[in-house]
């Protein structure tokens, strides 16, 4: 079972780049894979409904969806071959705001999120899956953020996607729709 981490800044092109792979890798089984792309993105709004729908339109029409806004869990991949998650750090983004304003930065809101990355990742490893591709915004480009819930999000992100890196099997990032190999 590979992990690929796809990381990349806002409109990097990393999700159509992480589209293109998971096609490839079908592409490479003897048989129709069955794929499922796990969209985390909540339709808040007319521009994220407008975001969500351009991405549903590029996927292919044999490909599942799941939409899992709150809860990731490999639980659900069962019956899959390869897993597509588009975003881990909008997954994140919904955890946070979902916190009460004073509770912003605690401790052990931060923990409790982290262990359900590092328990998320295991639960992968130890799936049936032939692939996970996860893609994920490379927050540590931009600047500091000026408001203390987009640090907190800054840094819950920063740590998560260390923490997936160093699990991945691969791990590409897109820039200007160019993909980097940084591992694997």
């Amino acid at each position: 079972m590979d992990i690929v981490m796809v990381t990349g800044g806002v409109r990097s092109g990393k999700s159509a780049y992480a589209e293109e792979l998971v096609l490839e890798r079908s592409r490479r089984l003897s048989y129709q894979a069955k794929v499922l792309y796990v969209a985390t993105g909540m339709r808040s709004d007319g521009e994220m409904k407008t975001r969500i729908e351009a991405h549903r339109l590029r996927r292919p029409d044999t490909w599942d969806t799941l939409e899992a806004p709150d809860e990731l869990s490999a639980d659900s991949y069962r019956g899959y071959d390869i897993v597509l998650v588009d975003t881990l750090s909008a997954w994140i983004g919904n955890r946070l705001m979902a916190v009460p304003d004073e509770h912003c930065r605690d401790a052990g809101t931060t923990s409790f999120i982290q262990s359900e990355i590092q328990k998320y990742i295991d639960e992968l490893r130890n799936s049936k899956l032939r692939a996970a591709v996860i893609v994920t915004d490379e927050v540590g480009w931009g600047g500091v953020a000026m408001s203390p819930l987009g640090r907190w999000f800054q840094d819950v992100i920063g740590e998560a996607n260390q923490k997936l890196a160093s699990r991945a099997d691969e791990v590409v990032a897109v820039i200007s729709g160019l993909p980097w190999r940084l591992k694997g």
